[in-house]
């Protein structure tokens, strides 16, 4: 009798355990933030996928492109023009097989080159606002 008691009581608290909700892994809404004192032109960001945001001017700030998913660190690339030439710059390619997605949320990435004499952009990621869908 125990026994089935035991049972009873082991069914119903497993029953009554819900699984844990998790918070959707997007849509999430990009825009670019150039902090550098370069127009940026042919501006892409790879994160699952790759979006084109065209030019844009020094210390200016992009409008939103939606994306499936958005993380921490994105791959950006674009050209600055130096002396007459088109140079590219870029941030190292990010493998985000393991890093933690933003979620449903507005977010910017700050894009500025820390070192002059080198083709790279540090980024760093500010969350806006929570994305409401309708």
């Amino acid at each position: 009798m125990k026994k089935y008691i035991l049972l009873a009581l082991f069914l119903a608290a497993a029953i009554a355990c819900k699984k844990t909700e998790f918070e959707p892994e997007g849509p999430t809404d990009v825009r670019i933030r150039n902090l550098t004192t370069y127009a940026l032109y042919d501006l892409t960001v790879d994160i699952d996928s790759v979006a084109n945001y065209g030019n844009l001017d020094a210390q200016s700030t992009s409008a939103y492109i939606r994306f499936k998913k958005a993380y921490p660190k994105a791959t950006i690339s674009a050209k600055i023009n130096k002396g007459g030439t088109l140079t590219t710059y870029s941030t190292e390619k990010f493998d985000y097989t393991y890093m933690q997605y933003m979620g449903q949320m507005k977010i910017t990435y700050e894009i500025f080159v820390p070192q002059a004499d080198q083709n790279v952009f540090e980024v760093k990621v500010v969350p806006d606002e929570p994305l409401i869908l309708e």
